[in-house]
């Protein structure tokens, strides 16, 4: 099992989330530690910066994270757009 570090950009943009969503997330991020590569995670690398990878919540909402050895960083969460703009 991986570890989890969340930046504080990270608790920050997921403080303003909707409840709902906030709750879509920790069960994300509970899959995330459980196997990295569950489908509805859709985890991929993000095209055009350098280890940087997104995982889906749900249709809308994504967040970015890197990966190091046992270590999974959560850096920052919102719509696909803001995302992929300023991962």
């Amino acid at each position: 099992m991986k570890k989890i570090n969340r930046a504080k950009t990270f608790d920050a943009l997921f403080l303003k989330l909707p409840a709902h969503i906030q709750k879509k997330t920790e069960k994300a991020i509970t899959l995330l530690m459980q196997n990295m590569f569950h489908p509805s995670l859709h985890l991929k690398k993000i095209g055009g910066v350098k280890d940087i990878w997104e995982a889906r919540v749900d249709y809308r909402y994504r967040f970015s994270l890197t990966i190091k050895r046992d270590v999974i960083t959560l850096r920052v969460i919102g719509n696909h757009d803001e995302v992929l703009k300023n991962p």
